[in-house]
């Protein structure tokens, strides 16, 4: 089961490595900025599980894991009970979390430059950036936050303008289709690859 783009797992990971220290300004890039220096500092002194916990804390912290996973599990969520729904983001944030340590360790060198910040009407800011790597074409990433009432919060990354959050959507939504419609399939395949 392919439950995220490894393109976009990838080039998120990649992009926590480097952030120059003055970015752009407001809130939005500052949480950006934040979130790239917990990670960096985290990377260079913790390894294992230490630094799979460290993950996920950082993306309890500033990712608003509930809207995400709202998102992403779709037109399922309001048939999922509020037990499924907590089992759900539970695995969902221990599985990134070992996704992105499991990877961090792979990518040195590349900086992320945050450009514009546009403010939408419904709320969002969109934190544009430029991924530059050591061969290739910069990638464009966006980064959409909004304000949560705690505090800004990430709630969608693009990566060359794919979704990771849509891109979710849809490889839960191809398993969950695949085995009888049920979510409960989809928790247990998470739960599995989050204790693994």
């Amino acid at each position: 089961m392919q439950l995220a783009s490894r393109r976009a797992v990838l080039c998120l990971v990649a992009a926590f490595v480097s952030v120059p220290a003055h970015a752009a300004d407001g809130p939005a890039a500052a949480l950006i900025e934040r979130v790239a220096s917990e990670v960096i500092a985290l990377i260079k002194a913790k390894t294992g599980k230490d630094r799979e916990a460290g993950i996920r804390t950082i993306l309890v912290t500033y990712f608003d894991l509930p809207f995400m996973g709202q998102s992403a599990l779709g037109t399922h969520w309001a048939a999922t009970p509020p037990p499924q729904r907590e089992r759900f983001l539970k695995a969902v944030a221990t599985a990134e979390a070992r996704a992105y340590s499991e990877r961090f360790g792979q990518y040195s060198g590349q900086t992320l430059t945050v450009g514009r910040v546009s403010n939408r009407p419904n709320g969002v800011t969109v934190v544009d950036s430029k991924l530059s790597q050591s061969n290739g074409q910069p990638i464009a990433i966006q980064w959409e936050v909004r304000e949560t009432g705690q505090g800004p919060r990430i709630t969608d990354v693009k990566i060359e303008g794919v979704s990771m959050v849509m891109t979710r959507r849809s490889d839960y939504n191809s398993y969950i289709q695949g085995h009888g419609g049920k979510v409960e399939p989809l928790i247990q395949e998470l739960e599995k690859r989050a204790a693994n």
